[in-house]
């Protein structure tokens, strides 16, 4: 039998590179599957939702192999697989979805109904996600392929151009989701919460959607930094200026037409004191605060049903303390949710292989090896501004 190695979630604050089982067309429940395939992976990326695990701030449990950001090549298909042939380079969204239930079929990939016997939706190497086996490894298996995978038209092409496709998977995506969700359009005042991979992500969207600006607010000086560097506007949260005296600074007034949430229930307070508490609210309030009125908020960023180190019980089991009447009041619209990866990831592939967006500059890519992961997820949680990509087989820089 061949060998695989993988990241494994060992305990709060720790993850090492173990042997694992090499894949097989098994689902979680142990079923033979004939509608998979098995990938060796070219490259897969550590994500502030792994981070979340790593933490210890969500009950995920020891022994659980991290990774749902994969892009590979397919080494071995079901007899059921009819698209996709051994040697075809792919994109993964990170939703597992069956393509069969009435969600999937509505493009709500995000919420598939037969992947997860615990509650809709569906992920690899994640927590109550339905057990599919993580992704930053060797190699790894995919269900119903045909559905889930993207193929990407030319292989040279892809391997010229992996280091952007690689965000396909997830953070380009959910980052334009946020955007779009957000109401942004040609024109339009955008104010992106996190400096993060996502939120860089969401700002490039808004651009690429034709947003005439887009501001994006953080406490760490690095990543705003980078946020310069790559042309945004930018606000320093941890200052005790309010938002919307910044905002004002940049636009002339204090408010945006579309506010995107891209940091999550790991948020800090805002002012100099602030940031350095948690305060899991305090993003969704400030975006409600700084949004016009019948304005939209896009909320890409995770929010849990269980936190064990949330700042109180109400956090512990999700609840937060929303100024849900501020909203009402302002007509907001809300959108959250799990992004359903393929309703945008066919035209994203587009605007990267013709050069509309260069992802991989904008979320800082850094491609390491899959020894060096552990590193990559400490650098990362020390909040460098870099999207690390382990590169698990060495080919990527031989690609660039």
């Amino acid at each position: 039998m061949s060998s695989n190695r993988g990241v494994v979630y060992v305990g709060p604050g720790k993850v090492e590179v173990q042997g694992i089982a090499f894949p097989e067309l098994v689902s979680p429940a142990g079923k033979s599957i004939e509608h998979g395939v098995i990938l060796k992976v070219l490259s897969t990326n550590i994500c502030g939702s792994d981070q979340h695990m790593v933490r210890g701030r969500t009950t995920a449990p020891a022994g659980l192999v991290l990774g749902h950001e994969i892009t590979g090549e397919v080494l071995e298909a079901g007899r059921d697989v009819e698209t996709l042939k051994k040697g075809d380079i792919v994109s993964v969204p990170f939703n597992v979805a069956c393509g069969r239930c009435r969600l999937c079929k509505e493009q709500q990939t995000g919420v598939c109904l037969n992947v997860n016997p615990s509650r809709a939706g569906g992920a690899y190497g994640y927590v109550d996600m339905g057990g599919w086996i993580g992704g930053q490894a060797e190699y790894v298996m995919v269900p119903y392929a045909d559905f889930n995978l993207l193929k990407f038209p030319d292989r040279d092409q892809a391997l010229a151009k992996i280091r952007d496709l690689t965000c396909l998977s997830d953070i380009l995506p959910t980052g334009y989701h946020g955007a779009v969700t957000a109401g942004v359009g040609p024109g339009s005042t955008v104010y992106v919460a996190g400096a993060g991979p996502v939120g860089l992500a969401a700002a490039a969207s808004a651009r690429l959607l034709g947003a005439a600006v887009v501001i994006v607010g953080d406490v760490n000086p690095a990543r705003l930094v980078h946020a310069r560097k790559v042309g945004f506007e930018t606000v320093d949260l941890s200052k005790d200026a309010p938002l919307g005296d910044q905002i004002a600074q940049i636009l002339g007034v204090p408010e945006v037409d579309s506010a995107v949430d891209a940091v999550g229930f790991e948020a800090r307070g805002h002012g100099h004191e602030g940031a350095r508490h948690e305060a899991p609210a305090t993003v969704l309030n400030s975006l409600m605060e700084v949004t016009r009125a019948a304005g939209k908020i896009g909320i890409p960023g995770l929010y849990v049903t269980d936190d064990p180190g949330g700042v109180d019980k109400a956090a512990q089991h999700g609840s937060l303390s929303i100024r849900l009447g501020l909203g009402w009041a302002k007509s907001h619209s809300f959108f959250t949710g799990q992004t359903p990866v393929m309703k945008y990831n066919r035209a994203l592939m587009q605007a990267i292989l013709w050069d509309r967006i260069k992802i991989a500059e904008v979320v800082g890519v850094e491609v390491i090896t899959l020894d060096e992961a552990p590193k990559g997820y400490a650098e990362f949680d020390a909040g460098v501004p870099k999207k690390f990509v382990i590169d698990p087989h060495g080919q990527l820089p031989k690609a660039a």
